[in-house]
């Protein structure tokens, strides 16, 4: 055989060895394509209301009555809207409204998804949650005898609470309609990174008590009582085109900063919307999540000369600091991740209505609690004016008297809460409805199998949820009369959440 004749064999020999690799590599993807490998589309929509109310108004979140004669900024409620599809064939859906609010009552929560039902009636509500802010410069929600902070609103000339709820319900439910009108097929990409924003606020002393913003220049503090959580996850969400259309960014700190102000203020949320827009265009949807930060807040606890120096030479004020910081985090983990974009994550979607036991009230808080409104009752009696100051701290006390009233009846009380887990791509969101002591968000993100766990809290009602610690030192946010839920309760919380997460991601960890 000649030299060329062996050579043409040998070329043949090695194109049938090729293309019979070929084939076989043909035939597993179609044999791993056909065994279930996720591809979907995911499809995104975008809009924003503004939920700033009618004034005059009365805001909620201190123990005294405050009326806002004027809006500062704006209130806004941002929305994204996720669904996965097939196709036509729907997978599964998230709509996601961020609020500039104190918190999400269920009934105003129904009132959106009745609204919502009626114009799409396809569409599973189940599948919207709300969260807040946590802004103490934003509407009283609830006129309630048996809420534990009540306010003597004065009839004529202010807002009514219930007059509020129903612009919030119109406003929000339109604005979702239009995030699912307006969805789209689009990418997202998720990110990590750092600023220090909340701090621990509960001071320890040597007699064994806490106190929320205790003083720290006093020889008998010890330290502060709980971990800080200095975390910025971030989520990232761009239409076909490239352009970025949505973010959400997840820290660790209620909105704060101007709490105790008599006008309406979105806080700290709102400079940093307008600083992300001034970078990526004003169309941009920012929704704010705070994660479990019922221990934390914008204010540090020591070291403060030092911190009012440098923003000072700064030039900008306490808002403005917080929110350079932000933005500085969102761009970092922005320019980190921009490039690192999907298309076909999986989108799954639970929620469900966890029963949590309630935290017992002893027969020694009974008592206290009852002296207390007895005592703020007789002094509104004696001075109804003094019911401006007074009013909220007597229905705080009474309604542990409630609480212990019932007990007798049901010893082992128990509350649902509703909780949504959801999984995108490689991270997952969870709610809960409480001020989330930081130590409940930690035991959380360290036992998900996701790759990044976002904690969301304050979507639903909201009240504190304490650690041990808290509860053994006392003080506000740790006393009954601060949450209806306890450490009993906040185990079983973090205990379904990450089943339910770790179910999504099948794997043990």
């Amino acid at each position: 055989m000649s030299n060329n004749t062996q050579n043409i064999t040998s070329f043949g020999s090695k194109c049938a060895s090729q293309l019979n690799k070929i084939t076989l590599t043909i035939f597993v993807l179609i044999l791993y394509f056909s065994a279930g490998l996720y591809a979907a589309e995911l499809n995104i929509g975008t809009a924003t209301a503004d939920i700033t109310p009618k004034l005059p108004v009365a805001l909620f979140g201190q123990f005294h009555l405050r009326i806002a004669e004027t809006a500062e900024t704006p209130l806004t409620a941002n929305v994204v809207a996720l669904e996965s599809r097939d196709g036509n064939h729907s997978l599964d859906a998230a709509i996601m409204v961020s609020c500039d609010l104190l918190f999400i009552p269920d009934k105003m929560r129904d009132k959106v998804r009745d609204e919502v039902h009626k114009k799409l009636p396809e569409l599973d509500t189940r599948k919207i949650f709300l969260n807040a802010t946590h802004t103490h410069t934003s509407p009283v929600l609830v006129d309630d005898e048996k809420f534990s902070f009540e306010y003597q609103i004065p009839e004529e000339g202010v807002s009514q609470p219930e007059e509020y709820c129903n612009l919030f319900a119109q406003r929000v439910s339109e604005a979702i309609v239009e995030a699912w009108g307006n969805r789209r097929p689009g990418s997202v990409t998720w990110g990590l990174s750092h600023a220090a924003v909340g701090y621990n606020r509960r001071a320890v002393y040597a007699d064994g008590s806490s106190v929320m913003y205790g003083n720290t220049n006093d020889p008998g503090f010890l330290n502060i009582e709980g971990m800080e959580d200095h975390d910025i996850n971030t989520l990232f969400f761009w239409d076909m085109r490239g352009k970025l259309i949505a973010m959400t960014i997840n820290v660790a700190c209620t909105a704060q900063e101007v709490e105790g102000r008599y006008a309406v203020n979105a806080d700290f949320w709102h400079p940093v919307r307008e600083k992300l827009k001034k970078r990526f265009g004003p169309d941009l949807c920012v929704l704010g999540w705070i994660s479990a930060a019922g221990d934390q807040s914008p204010r540090p606890m020591y070291r403060k000369a030092a911190e009012e120096r440098m923003i000072k030479l700064r030039n900008l004020n306490h808002l403005e600091e917080i929110a350079r910081r932000l933005v500085i985090a969102v761009e970092e983990a922005y320019e980190t991740v921009n490039e690192d974009r999907y298309v076909d994550v999986k989108l799954t979607h639970k929620v469900e209505n966890l029963s949590l036991p309630m935290r017992l009230v002893t027969k020694g808080e009974y008592k206290f609690s009852k002296a207390e409104q007895e005592k703020y009752a007789s002094q509104i009696a004696n001075d109804p004016e003094a019911a401006n100051k007074l009013l909220a701290r007597m229905t705080w006390n009474r309604n542990v008297v409630y609480r212990f009233e019932k007990q007798k009846k049901d010893p082992h009380p128990k509350m649902d809460m509703e909780m949504h887990v959801i999984r995108l791509g490689d991270v997952v969101i969870c709610t809960n409805e409480f001020e989330l002591f930081t130590d409940y968000g930690m035991r959380i993100q360290a036992r998900s199998n996701a790759l990044q766990t976002f904690v969301v809290q304050l979507a639903g009602p909201g009240s504190y949820l304490p650690t041990e610690k808290a509860v053994n030192g006392g003080g506000y946010s740790g006393v009954i009369q601060s949450g209806v839920i306890g450490p009993k309760g906040g185990q079983v919380l973090v205990d379904n959440t990450v089943k339910r997460i770790n179910e999504m991601f099948n794997a043990k960890k």
